[in-house]
């Protein structure tokens, strides 16, 4: 084991087992870990039998271990941090929890996970409203989202997609893309949304390894949205992630007119609440089922068959990849808990956006 300096910790960071048994992902590596622990944080770990990292390498690097699931008896003064949703019990949540929590935009089970957090008097920091001064978000998986999101709509285009899915390294899937990309499929269009964003640059590198041509639209073309245009792609993998609704891009409408469109990779996959830019899908995909069809086609129009792929946590099938490549952002920022002054700027944006959510809820 490592020795680290002794001071006394200027906060708690419980790293908890992820209740979803395909999520191999961590939010904080064993790297990171002593980065925190010189600084004086004390760092908690609970084993796990699927995360990508072995609990003896965070062990060895200073960090205390405890049981699956310990987390519900953490000090109350304890971050807990994970990366999905947390198991349906306790029913009253009193931590402080750090993760991605999909709660404050009006999707399925958002009012009673809030419910919960307000019964227990806990505090949700949901990762994805940890911003900057200028509303950016400061830390996302989004890269690597959008790097197996278009890597799986190019593997099912190439009839190479077939659950269950497995994680897998990234040598891996850059062969099978390269392979996919050599029997035909870099013939096919592709589109992506959103593309100038972390989840649409990683799209762009999957289907450049595969040799797609690529159509890039970014803020005006999906505002002036030309609905023939993005039907006559293969693919469309959208990576758009909006607060307020807006003019979606593929309604069932679209689906009886001509169109060449015959894959949504659905990297955002918000496909419960209010904004969802494809609402002709409306419920996720899995690891064991990931593709599902939307529409059958119609040979008169011409129209093809319409499949969807919508896994909402893409990032755990490279997971070592996703989980350093998180770490090394996310890990500055926990150190602006335990600032002399108070937390930092994107916890304080956290913390309104949490206040305001539990704001809204009815009595």
């Amino acid at each position: 084991m490592i020795n680290h300096m002794t001071t006394t910790p200027s906060a708690h960071l419980w790293i908890r087992s992820e209740a979803r048994d395909t999520e191999r992902r961590t939010p904080i590596v064993p790297a990171d870990v002593g980065r925190l622990l010189d600084v004086g944080f004390q760092v908690t770990v609970e084993e796990s039998a699927q995360r990508v990292f072995a609990i003896e390498e965070y062990e060895e690097a200073g960090a205390d271990i405890a049981p699956t699931g310990s987390w519900v008896v953490a000090p109350e003064d304890a971050f807990v941090v994970g990366i999905k949703e947390l198991p349906d019990e306790p029913a009253e949540l009193k931590h402080r929890h750090i993760y991605f929590a999909h709660a404050f935009k009006g999707q399925s089970d958002a009012q009673e996970t809030l419910e919960r957090f307000r019964r227990g008097g806990g505090t949700l920091l949901d990762i994805e409203y940890l911003t900057d001064e200028q509303g950016k978000r400061v830390v996302a998986f989004g890269y690597w989202a959008g790097y197996v999101g278009a890597a799986l709509g190019v593997l099912h285009l190439a009839g190479d997609l077939a659950g269950p899915l497995a994680p897998m390294g990234k040598d891996e899937l850059d062969e099978r893309l390269v392979a996919a990309g050599s029997s035909g499929t870099d013939q096919c269009l592709a589109l992506v949304t959103g593309a100038r964003g972390r989840s649409g640059r990683g799209a762009q590198k999957a289907l450049a390894t595969a040799g797609l041509p690529i159509t890039r639209w970014d803020r005006q073309e999906t505002r002036d949205l030309h609905k023939q245009a993005m039907l006559g792609h293969d693919v469309l993998v959208n990576c758009v992630v909006t607060h307020t609704p807006t003019t979606p891009f593929v309604e069932g409408d679209d689906l009886d007119h001509e169109r060449r469109l015959r894959v949504l990779a659905d990297v955002t996959c918000d496909v419960t609440g209010p904004t969802n830019m494809l609402p002709v899908n409306t419920a996720i995909t899995t690891w064991e089922e990931p593709v599902r069809r939307l529409h059958d086609g119609d040979s008169e129009l011409p129209a093809a068959p319409l499949d969807v792929i919508a896994i909402d946590n893409l990032p755990s099938l490279l997971p070592r990849e996703a989980s350093e490549g998180f770490s090394a952002d996310l890990t500055p920022h926990l150190l602006g808990l335990a600032e002399p002054d108070g937390p930092t700027a994107p916890w304080r944006a956290a913390r309104t956006a949490f206040d305001q959510a539990v704001g809204q809820l009815a009595d």
